[in-house]
């Protein structure tokens, strides 16, 4: 349960709120994988004045890794985040090979792009089943002692042990191939540090086909048990308006979590595709005095920066539904039919935030699809997986898709191959801002005239949990 604490305004907030006013702190917000926080102020009539979610983002990762060999950052970012340390250790490979020059062989990539969309695998399952379901399988308003994972496993024994089978099944299926499921180190400037063996691609196929069935379950599980059942308050639960940015493929607008151009869409589905290595032009980083994150915004809409929900200006999202919005169609089969179903229902670009959940199962699905495709290419044992690197002075910009959402590294290097300089906006980072937006917007919709309940405050936190930060 989140602790729920009781102050005036100006313990609450930095400035902004009048003194004496009600302001309800949650801290910390439950069930989500990281550290934060929400405050609610409350007017003289007992209504949300205002809202602020503040995450406790600053790591130093940016400063720190200066006058490294840029070699050696792949193996010290992956620290950033014990849950998708194969984004960013990928991510700062690719930015360390844009410093280097470095050319990557075919196999090399594959075996890159096969260790991260696994990752991903794992990672869906962890928040769908063990965040977000307690909220959806046992009610919002279940008593908090069982509004949890062990609520659900008691409620639901048979789903519950075929979910942690199969996450275990996936960590398993990466360590046993690349030595280490957390904190990797099998990515390196130039390649891959080892190639995939016949027998070894034979024993991943087999498993990889398991996690398809499984991902084909999972979903027309969700939509029977828990999307069919969902009131309109809850859809409409932190619903906001914004434009939404990810990574498609250049040729056919297809999603790609590995590689590709960047596509920023407007509210009103108008986009612009642009190189990551553009996204200093693209894209700004605002900063507010009350918060630890930075703030990303649509720089090149002209608008400035504002989370004012009547005039938000600058506004994009990321992660799952973003992802989903932007992309023109999924390559995959079975979660093309998926994209297909969820754009006739929704539209495009769909802004309800609680879709964050459907549309992350179609990407587990989609993930599964394209782990069966890799292995069943003979050409990934290819065993020339890694070029031959010499460290100089350059620059280089690594993307990759998250589960959070778009994940960036910019890194340059002196001619020793030393980092001079590293910007990073990870995946939460760019959702901080219509995170703080979608709170605002659940506080109001359950929060009146002074009542404040536990399932109220459960909502909001629900508002949070979409967007897995």
């Amino acid at each position: 349960m989140a602790q729920t604490i009781e102050a005036t305004a100006d313990q609450a907030f930095t400035h902004g709120a009048g003194s004496g006013r009600r302001v309800i702190n949650i801290q910390p917000i439950t069930r989500i994988e990281g550290h934060a926080r929400i405050a609610i102020v409350l007017d003289d009539e007992g209504n949300v004045a205002d809202t602020r979610l503040n995450i406790m983002a600053l790591r130093g990762f940016e400063k720190f890794i200066e006058g490294r060999p840029a070699e050696e950052v792949p193996r010290i970012v992956n620290r950033i985040c014990g849950i998708c340390p194969w984004m960013h250790h990928t991510a700062s490979n690719k930015a360390v090979d844009g410093c280097f020059g470095a050319k990557i062989p075919p196999a090399g990539k594959k075996l890159r792009e096969l260790m991260l969309v696994m990752a991903q695998i794992n990672d869906k399952i962890l928040h769908f089943f063990f965040l977000a379901a307690p909220d959806f399988v046992l009610g919002p308003g279940a008593d908090y002692s069982v509004r949890n994972v062990l609520g659900v496993v008691k409620a639901a024994p048979e789903l519950a042990a075929r979910v942690v089978k199969m996450r275990q099944a996936g960590q398993m299926m990466i360590e046993k191939f690349a030595g280490k499921v957390i904190h990797p180190v099998a990515v390196v400037p130039g390649g891959f540090s080892k190639p995939m063996t016949e027998a070894e691609r034979q024993e991943l196929l087999e498993k990889s086909r398991e996690q398809l069935d499984f991902a084909i379950f999972c979903l027309n599980w969700a939509k029977k048990n828990v999307f069919a059942h969902l009131d309109d308050a809850t859809v409409r639960l932190g619903e906001i308006t914004t434009g939404f940015l990810g990574t498609v493929d250049p040729t056919d607008g297809s999603l790609n979590f590995f590689e590709g151009v960047l596509r920023l869409m407007r509210p009103d589905g108008s986009y612009q595709d642009f190189s990551h290595l553009e996204y200093a032009y693209y894209l700004g980083e605002h900063v507010e005095d009350w918060a630890y994150s930075k703030f990303p915004y649509a720089r090149v809409w002209g608008e400035g920066f504002s989370m004012d929900p009547e005039n938000p200006k600058g506004i994009y999202r990321v992660n799952t539904l973003a992802r989903l919005n932007v992309c023109d169609k999924i390559s995959t089969p079975l979660a093309q039919a998926e994209l297909e179903e969820f754009r006739s229902r929704f539209g495009r670009p769909a802004q309800s935030t609680m879709l964050y959940h459907w549309a992350r199962l179609i990407e587990l699905l989609y993930a599964c699809e394209k782990v069966v495709e890799h292995l069943e290419d003979p050409e990934i044992t290819d065993p020339h997986v890694r070029n031959p690197v010499e460290p100089k002075a350059g620059r280089g910009v690594g993307c990759v898709e998250a589960p959070r959402g778009t994940l960036i590294h910019d890194y340059s290097t002196d001619k020793n191959g030393l980092i001079t300089r590293a910007n990073l906006i990870v995946g939460t980072t760019h959702n901080v801002a219509p995170m703080n937006m979608s709170i605002r917007q659940a506080a109001q919709s359950v929060i009146r005239h002074g009542v404040v309940t536990e399932e109220a405050l459960n909502r909001v936190e629900m508002a949070v949990r979409c967007y897995d930060p």
